[in-house]
């Protein structure tokens, strides 16, 4: 248990200790994130910070880690690598979308292929258990790539990704800390640890972003945990605290970013634009315009995220296909609520508007008969 502390302590000063002269050297070299019609923010600030996060993990995971237990880590190492640098290019030269997918194909498949952590089993969703290889590799392959994607998507707002991130990282954590599960649960918790440092430089007013460095990263990871958390509750595997609805958790601990994501997918889609065009229709946004600043959007869909963990977690005994579609009913019913709230705020702006006329229209009357 000494080491997980170590790790997380480790990550946590790497990162407050790094972010400092990321944000100096960034200044100097006119490295930031500049504002622009789509984007929430109005001033130059740099988007590093995913260097400092990367730096934490990979050093106090190397540190304090042992991975023998865990085949293929080396191959894990590189994709976390290769989307890096791919990430750190975006970062300082804009990378186009198809690059950029192509660098995420190539990690997914490193892992895919050439470790085990791979979804071999549906849990009963869709009456389906074990599947074959052929359909297990361009799943997770799948699996990753889209994960990856929405946290990257989600990083809208100060301290928003930083915040999921740190959520999700922890519940991993603790749940492979409760099945004994060590070197996962350092990986975890070293995440946890350097996404905590970020943070303290990320909340509103942010004085730098986690740019496509960190988020691709930081969301490669989120997938891979969670692809561990469903097969490591296989019912042939030995774990003192399986669950068989595991699919669906794994959907509630990532559910923010996967809801944003594919609701955008399908109003871009609907619209006949690209999906990959960027706009601003994410979640974030609406909160934005029913009036929320930055922490308030934060600090809402991290407490919404942790409700739907907790909701799952207390549902987690009965079948994995219910589970599954109890977590998703709920995101569609809840994701609602910003555009309700949106449409009430503009019928209450159109009435306020009609009475201003109507009295304007009656203050015109008086003055006509007194002259």
């Amino acid at each position: 248990m000494i080491d997980i502390i170590l790790v997380s302590i480790s990550a946590f000063l790497i990162v407050v200790f790094a972010i400092p002269s990321i944000i100096t050297v960034a200044k100097l070299k006119g490295l930031y994130d500049k504002p622009d019609e789509r984007k929430i923010h109005s001033n130059k600030i740099p988007r590093l910070g995913g260097l400092a996060v990367f730096i934490g993990f990979v050093l106090s995971v190397s540190i304090w880690g042992s991975f023998s237990d865990m085949p293929g880590i080396q191959y894990l190492q590189a994709s976390l690598i290769l989307l890096f640098f791919s990430g750190l290019k975006d970062d300082i030269i804009i990378l186009s979308p198809m690059k950029k997918l192509g660098t995420q194909l190539i990690a997914a498949g490193f892992v895919s292929y050439l470790t085990p952590v791979r979804l071999t089993d549906f849990h009963g969703v869709f009456g389906i258990h074990e599947i074959p290889l052929s359909v297990s590799i361009p799943l997770t392959m799948f699996t990753l790539i889209v994960v990856t994607n929405s946290f990257n998507l989600i990083d809208g707002a100060d301290g928003l990704a930083g915040g999921l991130g740190l959520l999700m990282s922890l519940t991993f954590a603790i749940y492979f800390v409760n099945s004994d599960d060590h070197s996962w649960a350092l990986m975890a918790f070293g995440l946890a640890g350097a996404l905590l440092g970020f943070l303290f430089f990320n909340f509103n007013p942010a004085k730098i972003f986690l740019g496509d460095a960190g988020s691709l990263t930081t969301g490669f990871l989120l997938a891979i945990f969670a692809i561990h958390f469903i097969e490591m509750n296989i019912s042939d595997i030995n774990n003192i605290n399986r669950i068989d609805s595991a699919p669906g958790i794994a959907i509630a601990i990532l559910i923010v970013p996967l809801y944003d994501t594919l609701r955008v997918f399908i109003l871009r889609t609907s619209k006949k634009k690209s999906p990959f065009q960027a706009d601003r229709n994410h979640i974030h946004h609406w909160l934005m315009r029913i009036g929320m600043n930055h922490r308030e959007v934060s600090f809402t869909l991290v407490a919404v995220n942790l409700v739907f963990i907790l909701v799952a977690f207390s549902i987690k005994d009965n079948p994995a296909y219910l589970v599954t579609s109890i977590i998703v009913g709920l995101s569609i019913i809840v994701g609602q609520i910003p555009a309700y709230f949106y449409r009430h705020k503009l019928s209450d702006l159109e009435a306020d508007d009609s009475a201003l006329l109507e009295l304007q229209e009656n203050l015109k009357g008086k003055t006509s008969t007194i002259k």
